[in-house]
């Protein structure tokens, strides 16, 4: 079968907040050399197919491609779609709630199969899904669930998981203390699934008293200078008498380490983070962060990508687990995520070429 590629990316960027960069809260929208093959701002791609089959259409709504972890995402998931013989178009709103929408129903009206979306905003994207049902397409949630919706497949990592192991890894060098916790966007529900995740584990021994969570805040759309307003203000309320931090992502554990370094407190206060960035990672290495939660995002594009094409074949998803959304059981596919931390970061993240070791280890600068 001959392959076909469409890709538009729509981004205003303006108008676009990222949440990644060691915790500036600055974000620039990607060059066209950090993009995908034949994807850049205001161009595309389009191949013939010369074979004049019938492709299946992927259409993949994206919240943002402002942080390296998404544009990681962008490149797999579109090569996974390509290796199958169907083709993928891309749009991204950047956090914008209204965009994602006009966005979503621009790929409806395209015809596309199957609408595979990673929401900005779990509830406001719900509407689509009834839009796309009317029109004989099929949804899937990627790695983010949307909620209140009759939505066909969610393939993911385990994300309440996340924060278990985020919460281990904390508790074993702190079984006794001041906690906070920076969350991350609310909107977002794989920020409430990473916080029921730590507080599985952290309720027992706050329960016992032997824990005191002393701060803990969302962190408005994942923006890391939000992140750092909420660590300010958690050491000062506090007077920087804080024994540990278990923040959302790594871009938000930038913030936190940031925070800590203006109060000559960075790497003497565990801080666990997740997303295995490059940033974070080498935060780890130099002994700021503690840890991360490494999520093999490859492992993760090729399962959507597969089980997309699949279910716009008409396939069944032969998905073992179900997850309640607000409305119905969600047939679900959920990976497992491996801790990290500076005693296996070359066999885990190193390994699996994730990030070189060069740039982990900053042996090229």
């Amino acid at each position: 079968m001959g392959l076909a590629v469409v890709l538009a990316l729509a981004c205003v960027a303006s108008a676009c907040v990222g949440a990644g960069n060691g915790g500036t809260g600055e974000a620039s929208p990607p060059s066209s050399s950090a993009l995908p093959s034949g994807l850049a701002s205001g161009g595309g791609l389009a191949l013939e197919d010369l074979e004049n089959n019938r492709t299946i259409k992927v259409g993949f709504s994206m919240d943002t491609l402002l942080e390296e972890r998404w544009l990681r995402d962008l490149n797999l998931f579109k090569q996974a779609v390509e290796a199958l013989g169907a083709e993928v178009s891309v749009m991204a709103a950047n956090g914008d709630d209204a965009k994602q929408i006009e966005q979503a129903e621009t790929l409806i009206g395209q015809g596309v199969d199957i609408l595979v979306v990673v929401p900005h905003d779990a509830e406001a994207m719900a509407a689509i899904v009834g839009k796309a049902h009317s029109s004989g397409i099929k949804v899937m949630s990627y790695d983010r669930l949307i909620k209140n919706a009759d939505v066909d497949l969610y393939v993911s990592f385990d994300n309440e998981e996340v924060g278990e192991l985020q919460a281990r890894a904390i508790t074993k060098l702190v079984p006794k203390g001041k906690y906070v916790y920076i969350g991350g966007a609310d909107t977002d529900n794989n920020a409430h699934l990473f916080k029921k995740g730590v507080f599985n584990v952290l309720q027992r021994r706050i329960d016992s008293g032997d824990i005191t969570v002393v701060y803990d805040q969302w962190t408005k759309d994942w923006t890391p200078v939000n992140a750092l307003a909420n660590m300010r203000e958690a050491l000062s309320a506090n007077g920087n008498k804080i024994d540990a931090v278990i923040a959302a992502n790594d871009a938000t554990a930038g913030s936190v380490i940031q925070a800590l370094a203006e109060q000559g407190l960075a790497g003497q206060i565990p801080v666990a983070g997740q997303d295995a960035e490059l940033a974070g990672v080498q935060r780890i290495v130099d002994g700021t962060q503690t840890m991360t939660v490494y999520k093999p995002i490859r492992s993760l594009a090729d399962k959507a990508a597969e089980l997309a094409v699949g279910l716009a074949r008409g396939e069944r998803a032969g998905a073992s687990r179900k997850v309640n959304n607000g409305k119905t059981e969600v047939p679900s596919v959920l990976l497992p995520p491996i801790a990290v931390d500076r005693t296996n970061v070359e066999e885990t993240i190193i390994a699996d070429g994730f990030h070189t070791r060069e740039d982990v280890f900053r042996t090229g600068e």
